[in-house]
């Protein structure tokens, strides 16, 4: 992962609720099935570059839900950080 990615891995700052259930969500992600969906690809990219596409994804979101946005989907949000999460778990376990 690179130092820029992790970086902003570590500064996101979300609310509590939404990061418990990622965290819970985690255990259910399956990478070729999800990944493939929240990114509308055909198939599933490397962890560095799905966790640059998640993160920018996640950010719109982020910038959606703290404008109060009557768009924004909880339910999505939390998708999101499932998978940015399994991603960075991956990203890290394949560096080691």
């Amino acid at each position: 992962m690179t130092e820029s990615l992790t970086r902003r891995l570590s500064s996101l700052r979300r609310p509590a609720l939404i990061l418990r259930a990622a965290r819970i969500g985690v255990s259910e992600y399956r990478r070729e099935r999800d990944l493939k969906r929240l990114l509308k690809a055909q198939s599933a990219p490397g962890p560095r570059e799905a966790l640059s596409a998640l993160l920018h994804e996640e950010e719109k979101l982020e910038t959606t839900r703290r404008e109060g946005d009557c768009s924004y989907s909880v339910a999505a949000h939390v998708d999101l950080l499932i998978a940015l999460l399994a991603e960075a778990r991956l990203a890290t376990a394949l560096r080691a």
